[in-house]
């Protein structure tokens, strides 16, 4: 067992024991559908597991005050990403664009005058997401947003398993920051970012900032990581939160 895998290997959450308790109390019947579709179970390997890389692109970075412009869906396996079933949608928010967002990921007012509001893309998303284990880059951002998005729309949160190929890298680089002593022969702090850690796999660099792109670079990094630090039979619970 390696390393990162020995770090990792805590009591993996019961995903499918949750979702069938959520189904039990969900109210909303697109909601109550997503969690009857259930979640693999964690000793599931990696290699049955179907994934769906995620990836959102917000207005700011408070779930709270901001919200969702674009999101990209990829579902893929450790040896196929299924491109022909993406889904990409530009969303109105509720609030205006800022110039720094704009600037951020290139989605402009125009774009939005006439996309539709996450609303009325909801059913279609969660039928996406429905039976998946969500890979994505940094589990805050996609979390916390899609959760506030769909309390907001149905009145209840948004809970599903997730695959955060940031948080394997942090295990990979647990002391990011060079010590005196590297620090005098020039090396620079460890990027857990998706970009840099793309490139210690050696993957092609992308536009960053596209939720589609990103999804696709995350969907690959994820295969690049099991590839190089874990055995394609790990059980999933050993790498979602």
């Amino acid at each position: 067992m390696s390393a990162l895998t020995t770090a990792l290997h805590n009591a993996p959450l019961d995903w499918a024991a949750q979702f069938a308790a959520l189904a039990a109390s969900a109210q909303d019947p697109s909601l109550r559908a997503f969690y009857q579709a259930g979640s693999v179970a964690a000793d599931t390997p990696l290699e049955q597991v179907p994934l769906l890389a995620l990836d959102v692109e917000t207005t700011g970075l408070d779930a709270n005050q901001h919200a969702i412009v674009s999101l990209g869906l990829l579902p893929f396996n450790l040896k196929r990403i299924r491109c022909g079933e993406a889904h990409y949608w530009v969303v109105k928010p509720a609030s205006e664009l800022s110039s720094q967002s704009v600037t951020f990921h290139h989605i402009t007012h125009s774009d939005i005058r006439h996309a539709p509001r996450l609303g009325q893309i909801l059913d279609e998303l969660l039928t996406a997401m429905a039976g998946k284990v969500m890979v994505v880059h940094y589990r805050n951002i996609e979390r916390s947003f899609l959760d506030q998005a769909v309390r907001e729309q149905l009145g209840e949160g948004l809970q599903f398993p997730v695959i955060d190929t940031m948080q394997l890298e942090a295990r990979l680089y647990p002391k990011r920051q060079p010590g005196w002593f590297d620090r005098l022969l020039g090396r620079q702090p460890v990027s857990i970012r998706l970009a840099d850690s793309r490139q210690r796999y050696n993957l092609p660099s992308y536009q960053a900032h596209h939720a589609l792109t990103d999804a696709l670079a995350t969907a690959e990094l994820l295969q690049a990581q099991v590839a190089t630090h874990f055995a394609s039979e790990t059980p999933v619970g050993e790498l979602w939160s």
